[in-house]
């Protein structure tokens, strides 16, 4: 046994090991029960130790996680999601994918997912076992409850620039059968067409719905600052005006983020440019009231 090629793999795997890893690298159970009880060490589940003490950090709770689930697992869902650099959709509990084969105790605070699917050829290249965004994203968004979060967490995905709708066409042709497949091809291409968020998407269908025309999406602003903004969606107007409809999401009710956007429409609105807003609740579920507004300040009408 050489002490260098345990500590070398603990220190690749922030401190974690795993009870197969070990014997497979000659470390004997005595060292093992020795590092415990000198308390260097720390069982963290029943085949799971750390070469450390004390609470655990984000990244060894990960690593505990799809070491204790065993060589085959993987970090997956929302967790693999924001590892690979999606913000505003993460959760406190980990989600693990695994073969459906395998057997282990349940951790607290860890999701695991049982699948059938050949792990292995979604599994990015990176030290930590974790899913591909698209498969990652495309599996959570097939099975969550919530079809409105399912179509969310895709639309976020191409808007935040993390993929693009022909790499998840891509794998959903190689995912089939997925549950939801058709609602996504058709939210991909409508995404394709060039709305980015799945309330730039409910304003598009709406007003193709309603017959007013289809407004000009993440058009770049001055404010009087000089700061670059983006508008959500615009409309010229017949008297020669600008119609600004801003589309606030779920996470606009918080009270700084609400204060922050009225500081931001009011320097954006000029004598010829006015600013509305709405949110994507309203646009979504009682898009008659937001397009009879529109309606009512000028937006014109598709012949």
């Amino acid at each position: 046994m050489s002490s260098e090629s345990w500590s070398e793999l603990a220190h690749a795997q922030a401190g974690m090991v795993s009870q197969g890893q070990l014997t497979e690298l000659g470390v004997s159970r005595s060292f093992v029960r020795n590092q415990l009880r000198a308390r260097r060490w720390a069982q963290r589940t029943s085949s799971v130790f750390s070469t450390t003490t004390g609470p655990l950090s984000r990244s060894q709770c990960l690593w505990r996680a799809v070491l204790h689930a065993g060589p085959t697992a993987m970090i997956g869902g929302l967790t693999a999601a924001e590892l690979h650099g999606l913000k505003n959709w993460s959760r406190d509990d980990i989600t693990v994918l695994v073969d459906d084969e395998l057997s282990f105790d349940p951790i607290e605070g860890v999701d695991f997912v049982r699948s059938r699917r050949p792990l292995a050829s979604m599994r990015s290249m990176r030290d930590l076992p974790l899913c591909r965004l698209e498969p990652a994203i495309l599996l959570f968004a097939g099975y969550v409850p919530s079809r409105r979060t399912a179509h969310g967490v895709v639309a976020a995905s191409v808007q935040q620039r993390l993929t693009t709708p022909d790499r998840l066409n891509n794998w959903l042709a190689r995912m089939t059968p997925l549950r939801r497949a058709p609602e996504f091809r058709t939210l991909l291409r409508d995404i394709s067409g060039g709305a980015h968020s799945l309330s730039e998407i409910d304003l598009r269908r709406a007003c193709e719905r309603f017959g007013l025309t289809t407004p000009r999406g993440q058009r770049s602003r001055r404010d009087r600052r000089g700061r670059r903004r983006w508008t959500d969606a615009e409309w010229d107007l017949p008297d020669g005006c600008v119609l600004v409809l801003e589309v606030d999401g779920g996470y606009h009710d918080e009270v700084r983020q609400a204060a922050a956007d009225r500081s931001r429409h009011r320097k954006l609105v000029t004598r010829r440019r006015i600013i509305v807003s709405c949110s994507s609740y309203e646009l979504r579920h009682e898009p008659e009231s937001v397009m009879e507004d529109l309606i009512a300040l000028g937006v014109p009408r598709t012949r």
